[in-house]
């Protein structure tokens, strides 16, 4: 059972993996990677008041996991609650500095609590942690966008889309910073492959609100697109 609930959960069948989630808890309520990942789905759900009280069971059950405080974490930052989200990923980082998890949602709480050099240094601790880590490179790149390090945010977005042909975000962010330069014809040509791999990336609610890029990138982006529907 507990196999088939995670499957479900694996494959984003939610709805379904609900229930067998709420199955393997009758049948085996002192599992707490159960309970961690019945909260991880109530929150894909919408329910993240839900999802924190599956992982602060969790954490009775099993203390020293730093799974349930990520888990947890990512729930508070669902509800905008950033001091608490930062209380749980700097418990992590108090027991493994190196975790590259907690190092990068804690750098989407510091952008959110609009401290941007703060949220470019823990991206790039967070790359720095785990190699290949390209969403950590990519938003440390954002970050040096919004603090106006433009060369720098260039160079990175440029040697990501090297490594990564196909990464959508680092294609939009080089979009934004070209067009912001001048560079029209090339922010075209990178739109056209961004926008092909990923269409939210049209969307300034989804780049803020979900994908968590900061403000003036997604402006850049948005100038981009008014004047491109005008063409």
């Amino acid at each position: 059972m507990f196999a088939q609930a995670l499957e479900a959960s694996r494959s984003g069948r939610f709805g379904e993996a609900l229930p067998l989630w709420n199955r393997v808890l009758e049948l085996a309520p002192e599992d707490a990677a159960a309970w961690s990942n019945r909260g991880n789905v109530r929150l894909a759900l919408g329910d993240a008041e839900a999802a924190i009280r599956d992982q602060e069971r969790s954490m009775q059950l099993d203390s020293a996991n730093p799974d349930p405080h990520l888990n947890r974490g990512t729930a508070e930052e669902a509800l905008g609650r950033w001091d608490a989200a930062a209380a749980d990923y700097a418990w992590i980082l108090e027991r493994d500095p190196a975790d590259a998890s907690a190092l990068y949602n804690l750098g989407n709480v510091e952008g959110s609590r609009g401290d941007w050099q703060a949220a470019r240094d823990r991206f790039e601790a967070a790359s720095a942690a785990r190699p290949g880590f390209a969403m950590a490179r990519s938003s440390a790149a954002l970050a040096a966008f919004q603090l106006g390090d433009l060369s720098e945010a260039e160079r990175e977005l440029r040697s990501l889309i090297r490594r990564y042909p196909f990464f959508a975000d680092a294609r939009a962010g080089l979009t934004a910073l070209l067009w912001q330069r001048g560079a029209a014809g090339e922010a075209e040509s990178h739109w056209a492959a961004a926008s092909g791999l990923d269409p939210r990336y049209r969307q300034s609610e989804w780049l803020l609100e979900v994908r968590r890029w900061p403000p003036e990138p997604v402006a850049a982006l948005a100038r981009f697109l008014a004047l491109q529907r005008q063409a």
